[in-house]
C-alpha cells in the first residue's frame, strides 16, 4: 500500500475500560500499517458524531474510526442512542465522502463488551481495515 492515509479516532469514555480496549487496537493496526492518525474523545457515544462533524471542518482526514460502547439497560433509550449514532455517522460519511467506521458496540452485557474490545476480537481493528477497504478503491 503506497499511500500514507490520515486517521481520526473520535472515542467516548464512558466506559473506559472497553474504550481503551478498541482504541488499542485500532492504533495497533494504524502504527502496523504507518499511517497518521489523531485521537479526540468525549464523554458519551451520542457526543462522537458531533465532534467528528467539527472535526471534519478543521482538519483533512482521510478516514474515521467512532469508538464507544453503548450497553442495553432496561429502558428503550439504547435503541434511540445507537440508531442515532448510527444514522449521523452514515450521514456524516456520505456528505463528506470518506469512509466512518462505526466501531460504536451495541452490547447486552459489560461482559459481551469487553469480550468484543479483547486483543482477540477486536471490533475497532475490523473497522480500521473496513475503512481501508473504502480507501483503496
Amino acid at each position: 500500500m503506497n499511500k500514507k492515509y490520515k486517521f481520526l479516532i473520535v472515542a467516548s469514555t464512558f466506559y473506559p475500560k472497553i474504550t481503551e480496549g478498541l482504541l488499542n487496537g485500532a492504533v495497533t493496526e494504524l502504527k502496523k500499517l504507518k499511517f497518521n492518525y489523531d485521537i479526540f474523545r468525549v464523554n458519551g457515544s451520542l457526543e462522537i458524531p458531533v465532534q467528528i462533524s467539527i472535526l471534519l471542518k478543521r482538519k483533512k482526514y482521510d478516514a474515521v474510526i467512532a469508538v464507544g460502547c453503548i450497553i442495553r439497560g432496561q429502558t428503550d433509550h439504547y435503541e434511540f442512542i445507537a440508531n442515532a449514532i448510527t444514522n449521523s455517522l452514515l450521514s456524516l460519511s456520505v456528505e463528506n465522502r470518506i469512509p466512518i467506521s462505526n466501531t460504536v458496540l451495541t452490547c447486552s452485557s459489560v461482559k459481551q463488551a469487553t469480550e468484543r474490545s479483547s486483543k482477540k476480537l477486536n471490533r475497532a481493528r475490523e473497522a480500521v481495515l473496513a475503512a481501508i477497504s473504502v480507501l483503496k478503491n
